[in-house]
């Protein structure tokens, strides 16, 4: 198996996983996609909440001014 395989199957695998994952979480909305959706949309949000309170919180020495500025993008 020469290197560009090696990466087709590891892509292969990753576009499995994310498809059982997608499958899971439908199922675990009793099939319905859009609560899927809606449930992936309000744990995204949470977690950008946690990054830019956990940013915020970290000082500035600790991170050698390495932080990224937060995002200006529009939130629906």
């Amino acid at each position: 198996m020469n290197t560009s395989e090696g990466a087709s199957d590891s892509k292969a695998d990753a576009a499995a996983s994310i498809e059982a994952e997608v499958d899971e979480a439908i199922a675990v909305c009793g099939g319905d996609a859009r609560a899927a959706v809606r449930a992936a949309l309000v744990a995204n949000a949470y977690l950008e909440a946690e990054v830019e309170r956990l940013t915020k919180a970290i000082s500035t020495g600790f991170a050698r001014g390495q932080l990224r500025k937060p995002s200006t993008k529009s939130h629906l």
